[in-house]
């Protein structure tokens, strides 16, 4: 049996995604000096299709702003892809907040009522004082 090329610590699709990632990074920054609506956009990750048609970037946030921006600016961050990226054809981006994050922030929001519902001596339903 023959083995085809070397062995790759972890699948195509999450290569891709990471090499999409640091593209995107790395333009985003550059794009900055000109566009400050990018100034706070960070990049969570990406999800590439397997045929790598379509993109989905989530984002750490996303205003109404910086959402401009990127899609302003969503054919030069496709054509830095297909430049820099060895890639059978180039994905079609879109943005997206990233859900973790949102749900992050929802569970933050829980944790801080339920803090301030006992510090103020209210006792949960359940709990003994």
């Amino acid at each position: 049996m023959r083995r085809r090329g070397p062995v790759r610590p972890y699948p195509r699709l999450a290569r891709v995604n990471a090499l999409v990632h640091e593209v995107l990074a790395e333009e985003i920054e550059r794009l900055v000096a000109a566009d400050e609506r990018l100034a706070l956009v960070t990049i969570t990750d990406v999800a590439c299709e397997a045929d790598l048609r379509h993109a989905v970037v989530y984002l750490a946030s996303l205003s109404a702003d910086a959402a401009g921006a990127l899609e302003e600016r969503r054919r030069g961050l496709q054509r830095a892809i297909a430049s820099q990226a060895r890639l059978k054809r180039t994905p079609t981006l879109s943005f997206a907040v990233d859900p973790a994050i949102v749900e992050g922030d929802r569970i933050e929001e829980v944790l801080r009522h339920a803090r301030a519902g006992t510090e103020s001596g209210d006792v949960a339903p359940g709990e003994e004082s």
